[in-house]
């Protein structure tokens, strides 16, 4: 640990800082039965040791210590880089997601009343948007972005700094990218799959996507002709496993060794198709009957291998097995952030507002105080390296469908119901 603390050295001004750098790395590895708080960390007794000058100095370290987050974090992904074991390569994928946690008052930076995903509500919190690069053997995160509420802004949703969740996400996909994280696909659930700007700002990073859909998001169409993801999953033809139609079987590994055989096809909807620069793809253990948690709608820019555009788009062309491969990554952000959060007691890259929206002091400050004695939230033993028979699950706006025309996806209109078939 030595060896690796000291590769951050020069990041800090004082001997005291490197202490404190050295006394957190030790804290967050060291094996404890309680949340990581504070106290915790130092080898405190809990609560009756949070005046102790280790805590208070660690406190220090964290919160008021002027270094810089940023550069100890570009450091790290430097680190990873050098590592063959860990070093990057364009067949992984980067993950995005945003966390939300509850916070009590309104004194936080970025605290505001906003859809936490974790708790399924809409309640007082703090969401942060984050990235994570695997390929399914290693994976670890990238970069991390709080969302700030519109209210904090003078003009509201109107004003030039604010920025949405999808924003923030295509920001740091590209970031990763620039930090020398190549990837295959952008992999992020349904509700990525809404934002005009998210899709834009991939294009012109040059970075391709694999996103799901809402199932029974609407969309323009003619009347004989379907108006939702599954209903375009439905008129796929099937009859049984023997005679699969327009159906192809498709070979799931997961983390405990054992394999699932799924089935998966190309849809046509609206400008979706096989054809077209964005595809309708749909996985399903069962495509009879297509049920709900065993079922993805994914929209991608990787080009189907027949099309006449595959040889010269911007991305090579993908089969069945590869999109579903590279959705099936997605979970592994669960492993990330989210477990992190839940171990340590705290959260991301929060820091104390100086007065100006979206200008903030440096440094990663804990963004929830754990309770001494709380138990971290249960985590799964045998995680798969995909979802495996669950569906892409969380709040979000329900997905858009390609112009007709063709191009990317533009904003969706539900179709009239009166002319539907």
């Amino acid at each position: 640990m030595e060896d690796y603390a000291a590769r951050f050295d020069d990041l800090f001004f004082s001997l005291a800082q490197r202490r404190g750098f050295r006394e957190y790395l030790t804290g967050l590895l060291a094996p404890r039965e309680r949340n990581k708080t504070i106290t915790c960390l130092a080898g405190a007794e809990p609560v009756a040791g949070a005046g102790t000058a280790g805590v208070q100095r660690l406190q220090f370290f964290l919160s008021e210590s002027p270094w810089e987050a940023e550069q100890v974090n570009d450091r790290r992904l430097e680190l990873l880089r050098e590592q063959s074991a860990t070093a990057p390569h364009d067949g992984g994928v980067i993950v995005i997601d945003d966390s939300g946690d509850r916070k009590d008052g309104t004194a936080t930076a970025h605290v505001g009343r906003q859809w936490l995903g974790r708790y399924g509500k809409t309640d007082n919190g703090i969401v942060t948007v984050t990235t994570v690069w695997t390929d399914g053997r290693v994976y670890y995160p990238l970069h991390a972005a709080p969302y700030t509420p519109a209210h904090h802004f003078t003009r509201s949703r109107s004003d030039p700094d604010f920025r949405t969740k999808p924003q923030l996400a295509a920001a740091l996909a590209a970031r990763g990218k620039e930090a020398g994280f190549g990837c295959r696909a952008v992999v992020a659930d349904c509700a990525y799959s809404v934002s005009d700007d998210w899709y834009l700002a991939l294009r012109e990073a040059g970075l391709a996507y694999v996103v799901a859909l809402k199932p029974h998001r609407g969309t323009w169409a003619p009347a004989d002709q379907p108006h939702t993801p599954i209903e375009a999953a439905h008129s796929l033809a099937w009859r049984d496993a023997r005679h699969p139609g327009d159906w192809m079987p498709v070979e799931r590994h997961f983390r405990d060794g054992h394999t699932e055989t799924w089935w998966a096809a190309d849809a046509r909807l609206g400008g979706y198709g096989p054809d077209s620069p964005c595809r309708l793809v749909v996985a399903t253990t069962d495509p009879g009957s297509l049920p709900e948690k065993a079922t993805w709608y994914l929209a991608t820019s990787l080009p189907h291998p027949d099309t006449p555009h595959a040889a010269t788009g911007p991305h090579p062309p993908a089969g069945l097995a590869e999109i579903v491969h590279l959705y099936g990554l997605r979970p592994w952000i669960e492993q990330s952030y989210k477990q992190i959060k839940d171990e340590l007691g705290l959260l991301g890259p929060v820091v104390r507002p100086t007065g100006t929206p979206g200008c903030h002091r440096a440094g990663p400050m804990p963004r929830r105080r754990a309770r001494e004695g709380d138990q971290p939230n249960p985590t799964s033993p045998n995680s798969p390296a995909g979802p495996g028979p669950y569906g892409p699950s969380g709040p979000g706006s329900p997905p858009p469908s390609p112009s007709p025309g063709g191009g990317e996806p533009g904003r969706t209109q539900t179709h009239p119901q009166s002319s539907r078939p």
